[in-house]
């Protein structure tokens, strides 16, 4: 009976190892320094041309940090809501602020440490993955963040198929 069990073990092992090797790793897309370099300054450079002193931030999908600029005369604490809201996208999945609330809506305070609901963090997309985020904390209304972080992303939109 034991002699039985063991050989079925084995069939069954052998079967299942079968079938684990004909599976095929994921592929992830990665941001590259490269790619982060170009999104933070045209991002920079979006915002200077409409006059404002900013800190952009890029991450990728770990949350790790690519590329910091802070602009000079950006305030000290843009570079820490810059942070919190590149980590709100990645933590998340979605723009650091909720696409759900429109004009005026309150805006919920997330539950996590490190993470704030304020425009100017977006996502940075490569065929449907998320493969980082990047922010703008600076302006005196997110629209101007958004608009910049956008700008950045748009400079290598051709490389993210």
């Amino acid at each position: 009976m034991r002699l039985i069990c063991i050989t079925a073990l084995g069939v069954a092992a052998i079967a299942f190892s079968g079938s684990a090797w004909a599976q095929e790793l994921p592929s992830q897309k990665v941001l590259t320094i490269d790619m982060a370099q170009t999104i933070a300054q045209a991002t920079l450079a979006k915002c200077r041309a409409d006059g404002f002193k900013i800190t952009v931030t890029v991450v990728d999908s770990a949350n790790a940090v690519k590329v910091v600029l802070r602009d000079d005369g950006a305030t000290i604490a843009s570079a820490e809501v810059g942070r919190m809201k590149a980590s709100t996208v990645i933590i998340f999945g979605r723009p650091s602020y909720p696409p759900y609330l429109a004009d005026g809506d309150p805006v919920p305070r997330p539950n996590l440490p490190g993470t704030i609901n304020e425009r100017g963090g977006l996502p940075i997309m490569a065929g449907g993955q998320l493969i980082g985020a990047v922010s703008v904390a600076g302006p005196p209304d997110g629209h101007e963040d958004v608009a910049c972080a956008g700008a950045g992303i748009a400079k290598i939109a051709d490389k993210l198929k």
